[in-house]
């Protein structure tokens, strides 16, 4: 048996491990005996890699996390990112640095008419593969500019945002279209012959948290570290988004733009409504990658072959 099938089949097992087969507390058990001083290099070896910019907040290397068969996610290969429309000069001259081959947008066609294209490296376009929102930038689009205390509250106050969030989140499990984007993106992070790729979506971190934390636990990231990726996004998020409330309250069109909070943070509740629904679904996050996603043992190696060294 050649070398790289031995290492293709090594792989195998490793991905049929990390998706299921193992009890639920293999993901985040400690290696038996490891003290204090093996804990902190592992924090410090899974710091979470932004890479600032001016015009975009979000873009980060999803490498560096340790996997729980012992592993450590290749960095320099996947980016998430929110959206790239208002970069700088100096903003693409950086990631034009990064070496992308390819950059997939999840935002739908009302998004880019509101936000604008991606502003990229010469030579680099990115692929349009919307994910729903669910109707939800249209929702904002609208209660925003109503400039109407009364309709904004009707249609964010009261807890709907919150369950707006929720049924977004379902949604990136139940419907077909959604799963087959992700799907495509994981197999095309999969492909030895693809160089570095980039997704995003308006905010990165939804539609792109979502994918991040599938991809994560797809390598055999233990699930508390892929959820820490996801929350990452409130951290990261945060000033900006404090900015765009307050200058909504300055402009006059909202008098509680804090309506908003719910639709701009990521929270466990929502990532919990899209797991519980894929465990309703296909019994186990395995079924969602073989059944739902559509990926087959031999992609899943592949990916992990790539992905983690």
């Amino acid at each position: 048996m050649s070398r790289a099938r031995i290492r293709l089949t090594t792989a195998a097992a490793a991905a049929a491990l990390a998706v299921g087969i193992l009890p639920a507390s293999a993901y985040a058990a400690t290696a038996p005996g490891a003290g204090a001083a093996a804990r902190h290099h592992q924090q410090q070896a899974e710091t979470i890699r932004q890479i600032p910019l001016q015009g975009a907040v979000n873009l980060r290397d999803i490498g560096g996390y340790r996997t729980w068969t012992g592993g450590q996610v290749r960095q320099g290969l996947v980016y998430r990112s929110d959206a790239l429309s208002k970069l700088t000069a100096a903003d693409v001259t950086t990631v034009a640095g990064l070496g992308l081959k390819k950059v997939v947008d999840f935002r739908i066609p009302m998004e880019l008419q509101y936000d604008g294209a991606d502003r990229l490296p010469s030579g680099l376009s990115p692929t349009s593969r919307p994910v729903s929102d669910l109707g939800l930038y249209g929702t904002l689009v609208g209660a925003i500019g109503s400039g109407d205390p009364v309709t904004q509250e009707q249609m964010l106050g009261g807890g709907r945002a919150e369950a707006y969030m929720r049924d977004i989140y379902r949604t990136f499990v139940t419907s077909p279209e959604n799963r087959a984007q992700f799907a495509a993106t994981l197999g095309e992070i999969a492909d030895g012959r693809q160089g570095p790729v980039l997704y995003h979506c308006t905010s990165g971190k939804d539609r792109t948290g979502w994918m991040s934390y599938v991809l994560l636990r797809a390598l055999a990231v233990p699930e508390d570290t892929a959820e820490r990726d996801y929350l990452a996004s409130n951290t990261f998020r945060a000033a900006y988004d404090a900015q765009v409330r307050a200058g909504l309250r300055q402009s006059g069109r909202m008098q509680n733009p804090d309506l908003l909070i719910p639709l701009q943070e990521v929270r466990r509740d929502y990532l919990d409504s899209a797991t519980a629904q894929m465990e309703a679904d296909y019994g186990s996050f395995y079924g969602y990658l073989t059944q739902g996603l559509g990926l087959d043992l031999r992609t899943l190696a592949k990916l992990q072959d790539r992905m983690v060294r």
